[in-house]
């Protein structure tokens, strides 16, 4: 009888332990699927949630999601191409001895937001390279296709007498380099410039984008006719040399608004005109500067005709 004893004791032991060890197993396992419970819940949230949304765009950040896609103060130069990070001291210079503080007869330039704009636009980034170590003396340069980048205190008087506010919306007639246009684009809110030769156009929007002027939008024919899809316009400039002020320009220009531009003949006596039309639509005329422009080629070659005067 006693050797019978242990194997029953090792029976009842076997007993309690698997009564210990599948509750416990039980138990487990309820507490690892009761951790898990919440992730499906908040990932449900998350799903409800998203379809109350906009999908962001590829690599947005989060935060970016609530900006208005309209908000046209996103359209600014960035300044992110390495052009804005040279010469420097040069175009300070330029800007005080030229612009600022000219030695000679010129009236000075005192706008702060386009003497900030000509310290800031790398002038040197939109002439040829055989130009480049001159970009930033005061005078006009050669830039092919028998055209010049003006004279860096001219691009700064015009600008200036446009009076350019931050939403103001621009269109300017001969883009040439693209340099006036980047100027006004670093005050102005959209500046939309028509170029008639079709070399330069492509170039100058090729230069724009690259260095980061999304306000620009390059047009490629004649400037006579405007854009009249995108006007009016707050302020228009001309960087050739009219014998008469388009008709179009007129009409496109917003009460209110101011336009520059010079008149002459096209190798002869020119002056710069500003042109102001009040709230009724009035127009006024100023002769402020005799200058020699480039010729306006194209439609305003053509005779007047009697039923445009």
């Amino acid at each position: 009888m006693a050797a019978k004893n242990p194997g029953l004791l090792k029976k009842w032991v076997y007993v309690i332990l698997c009564l210990l060890i599948v509750p416990a197993l039980f138990a487990i396992i309820f507490a690892v699927n009761c951790a898990k419970e919440p992730e499906p819940v908040v990932a449900a949230q998350e799903a409800e949630a998203d379809t109350n949304q906009a999908p962001a765009e590829p690599n947005q950040q989060p935060e970016q999601e609530q900006k208005d896609p309209n908000d046209k103060k996103l359209l600014r130069p960035d300044h992110k191409h390495p052009a804005f990070k040279e010469r420097i001291e040069e175009r300070a210079k330029m800007v005080l001895t030229q612009i600022q503080k000219p030695v000679d007869f010129r009236t000075p330039v005192r706008d702060p937001n386009v003497l900030a704009a000509m310290r800031i636009v790398p002038r040197h980034a939109f002439v040829r390279p055989t130009e480049q170590r001159y970009a930033y003396i005061d005078n006009p340069l050669p830039i092919g296709f028998d055209q010049t980048i003006s004279q860096p205190y001219i691009v700064a008087f015009m600008t200036e007498a446009l009076k350019l506010k931050p939403n103001s919306k621009v269109l300017e007639i001969g883009t040439g380099s693209g340099y006036q246009a980047a100027v006004c684009a670093e005050i102005a809110k959209e500046v939309y410039t028509i170029e008639i030769v079709e070399g330069l156009a492509k170039r100058a929007e090729k230069c724009l984008k690259e260095l980061g002027y999304p306000n620009v939008f390059v047009r490629f024919g004649d400037g006579f006719f405007g854009w009249p899809e995108k006007a009016p316009f707050d302020a228009i400039i001309g960087t050739a040399a009219a014998g008469r002020i388009p008709e179009p320009l007129l009409e496109q220009l917003r009460p209110g608004g101011r336009m520059i531009l010079p008149c002459g003949e096209p190798w002869g006596f020119q002056y710069l005109v500003v042109i102001t039309k009040d709230k009724k639509g009035k127009i006024s005329k100023k002769n402020v500067m005799p200058v020699r422009f480039v010729p306006m080629t194209g439609e305003v070659q053509k005779p007047e005709k009697k039923s445009e005067k």
